[in-house]
């Protein structure tokens, strides 16, 4: 029984999901400048710049995947923030080939990155209405909780990719061909972000259009006002003669025809 015990591989938990919590918080605090010009052909630029940091990310997970055993457990949370780190440079540069870094924030940021690890983690903070997506301005209370949900689902997909650990070569080639494949997605929703029309809360706030309120009136001046008075009073005053001229026509008695 002890001989084969020494064989079975001992449980040690990944990644504790408060921590890749943290990490995400930490991640999403600033965004990467880029280096980027705008592009004419914006569409073929971020797939070029998608294909070459799906490259990186696949290199750099599969190298962080192969050392063997317990210590091939302790590059998981490295591996989750080098991979962010390189989808984040990935997200700025695609933002900025279609001229839209200055609108890049932390929520965009988040929604890019993992949007598909918890799509309804960010039911709250992106609206879609119609073509346009519209996303609202996040306190550190709505950003710890979508970083938790986040990092919850995170933590699960670790315990198989640290299980890969046990396999280095053939493991730290599955793990550098899921990093292809989720920087793949995450270069997607970029693109989709990017090339559509999408503002933050405040601004599509602005851009209705309120109500024009009704113009004061000018106070008249006094010849104005007198000249209006004297009108009043002679119209009052013709339409008291009618109305006399009326009732003195009603009251007068109809003559009898005469007879022969």
């Amino acid at each position: 029984m002890g001989k084969h015990s020494e064989h079975v591989p001992a449980v040690i938990a990944p990644v504790e999901h408060g921590r890749v919590t943290q990490a995400i918080l930490d991640f999403v605090s600033e965004v990467p400048d880029s280096k980027v010009g705008s592009s004419k052909d914006p569409a073929s630029e971020a797939r070029r710049l998608a294909q070459r940091a799906a490259q990186r990310a696949a290199l750099t997970a599969g190298s962080l995947a192969l050392p063997p055993g317990p210590l091939g457990w302790l590059t998981l949370l490295p591996e989750l923030i080098a991979i962010w780190k390189i989808q984040g440079q990935m997200v700025s540069d695609i933002a900025a080939a279609y001229g839209r870094n200055h609108t890049l924030g932390r929520e965009q940021m988040l929604w890019c990155l993992f949007r598909h690890t918890a799509a309804q983690a960010f039911r709250d903070l992106v609206v879609q209405m119609g073509d346009r997506l519209v996303f609202r301005r996040m306190s550190y209370t709505v950003a710890q909780r979508v970083a938790k949900q986040v990092g919850v689902k995170l933590t699960r997909r670790t315990v198989s990719e640290g299980l890969s650990r046990w396999l280095p070569v053939i493991g730290a080639l599955g793990v550098g061909a899921y990093a292809y494949y989720d920087t793949g997605q995450v270069a997607s929703t970029a693109i989709a972000l990017f090339s559509s029309d999408a503002v933050m809360a405040d601004e599509s706030e602005e851009t209705v259009a309120k109500p024009a309120k009704p113009a004061p009136r000018k106070k008249a001046s006094p010849v104005r006002r007198a000249m209006d008075k004297l009108a009043d009073k002679a119209a009052t005053g013709t339409a008291r003669k009618i109305v006399h001229a009326a009732r003195k026509a009603t009251s007068k008695k109809p003559r009898k025809p005469k007879t022969e």
